[in-house]
């Protein structure tokens, strides 16, 4: 086994919906500033997280347009989390599973991402110096 912990993360929310995401990304930057190697597994509405077709947009409540908005993207988290892993001596690999991508029309993931099942979580899991699972209520 590796001197360099593997974590794993399992989870559900999809973007913008609850505070966990924002939780699990400031985990995952930590692990991934340290040099560790990451999994993810990403269910239900987590397959959106790195959705490609994300847009930023106005708010024109606030009267801000696109560039003042400045609305985070979590595919752009995900991406600038692959590469401050990878930058730092590890690897983050973000599985997306595939039945869910199916059940929701959310194929285009960004590059870097992967389709899998629920045996993906299960190996990575397994290999794992420790995985942390994130449910919903």
């Amino acid at each position: 086994m590796s001197s360099k912990p593997t974590l794993t993360f399992s989870i559900m929310d999809g973007p913008f919906e609850q505070a966990r995401i924002t939780t699990v990304m400031r985990l995952i930057d930590i692990a991934a500033r340290r040099g560790y190697n990451i999994n993810v597994f990403a269910y239900e509405g987590a397959v959106y997280l790195p959705f490609a077709k994300q847009a930023k947009h106005a708010n024109a409540v606030h009267g801000h347009d696109v560039d003042q908005e400045d609305h985070p993207l979590s595919k752009d988290w995900i991406a600038a989390l692959m590469k401050t892993a990878q930058a730092n001596g590890g690897k983050l690999d973000w599985v997306n599973c595939g039945l869910c991508v199916d059940e929701r029309g959310a194929q285009d993931s960004i590059e870097g991402c992967r389709r899998g099942s629920p045996a993906d979580l299960w190996n990575s899991a397994s290999a794992s110096t420790n995985t942390l699972v994130v449910g919903t209520r």
